[in-house]
């Protein structure tokens, strides 16, 4: 029996990357699948590539940062496979490359309103679904930057940050009502976002390669069957952690 089976499962950020690689796991293990994304185009393509592989998803627009369309995410998944099992909340907006001094307000309140505050409001709806049922699995992605820094990206590392300690707090609220909750954090990943910039610089590439001990990045399978191991009952006493995902980047 595969190890996902039949649980229903909501996957933000589920249009591209790691988010549409942890659909298409979670379907090939046998979840029922809600993929929910700005993109609508690409979140019908995870859909799409996730029912031609015999799973079972559907797809709902959301914008994590609006508390209205978090609960529609939430009622629909509920509404469309009776329960909510698990959330890989992995939504977010990548680093807009600027130092403090120069940074715009709206351009760091924007950064915090997707990346913390568009988690916290997916943890608040999910859990209140999970406690109907008693209980689940919550997985946010956080990222390296969530335990060390790097340049001229202070309102990314500082959301990121936040999310491992409102993964810690909300494990502390919520462990004994049957519902875990844990943070991958993944260094570099091979997602279009990433590679559109190799021809910007051609030695952005090697040199994400060489900060990384493994040698090398990561592919967006490597991260999301990380967050679908945690998702899992495999994962059954992992509860309030931040696992690396990072290659060996912040044992640096």
């Amino acid at each position: 029996m595969a190890k996902m089976n039949n649980k229903a499962i909501i996957v933000t950020g589920g249009g591209s990357g790691v988010g549409r690689a942890a659909a298409l796991l979670l379907t090939a293990e046998g979840a029922r699948v809600m993929v929910a994304d700005t993109n609508e185009a690409g979140g019908r393509e995870t859909v799409k590539l996730c029912e031609q592989a015999g799973g079972v998803a559907h797809f709902i627009r959301t914008d994590i940062a609006s508390e209205a369309e978090v609960q529609k995410m939430v009622e629909a998944t509920v509404a469309a496979f009776g329960r909510l099992d698990g959330a890989f909340n992995n939504a977010a907006i990548p680093q807009i490359s600027k130092l403090i001094h120069e940074m715009p307000l709206a351009e760091w309140q924007r950064a915090l309103d997707v990346n913390l505050t568009g988690t916290f409001l997916c943890i608040k709806h999910e859990v209140k679904a999970m406690l109907a049922t008693g209980g689940g699995s919550i997985v946010n992605t956080a990222s390296a930057a969530g335990a060390t820094a790097f340049p001229m990206a202070a309102e990314y590392v500082s959301s990121k940050h936040a999310v491992v300690g409102l993964t810690k707090a909300a494990a502390v609220d919520y462990g004994r009502q049957g519902i875990r909750v844990n943070a991958i954090l993944p260094g570099a990943i091979r997602t279009p976002m990433l590679t559109g910039k190799f021809a910007e610089d051609p030695n952005l590439e090697p040199y994400l390669n060489s900060v990384h001990p493994i040698g090398r990045f990561s592919e967006p399978e490597e991260i999301a069957a990380a967050a679908v191991w945690l998702l899992s009952d495999d994962a059954s006493f992992v509860h309030g952690s931040s696992l690396s995902v990072d290659g060996g980047y912040i044992a640096m």
